[in-house]
């Protein structure tokens, strides 16, 4: 398990939600620290990939259940 020094629960929001709540939270964060999101959007993966690259941000471990998504992403 990793560990993460916030977490973001988008569980039940549907695209752009998911992205713009893990924006809000990395605003608020230092570099190199760890949000985990929790996300049920099917789509969110393709939103936080293309997002992540573009910024520099980097997804340490996507976890796919089938209700659900985690994320751990790396403030760059």
């Amino acid at each position: 398990m990793i560990e993460f020094d916030v977490e973001v629960d988008a569980s039940g929001l549907n695209c752009p939600l998911p992205l713009l709540r893990l924006k809000k939270a990395l605003v608020d964060m230092q570099a190199g620290q760890v949000v985990k999101v929790i996300a049920t959007d099917p789509a969110a993966h393709l939103d936080f990939g293309v997002y992540t690259d573009q910024a520099g941000h980097q997804i340490l471990e996507f976890i796919k259940e089938s209700d659900r998504q985690i994320f751990y992403i790396q403030k760059k």
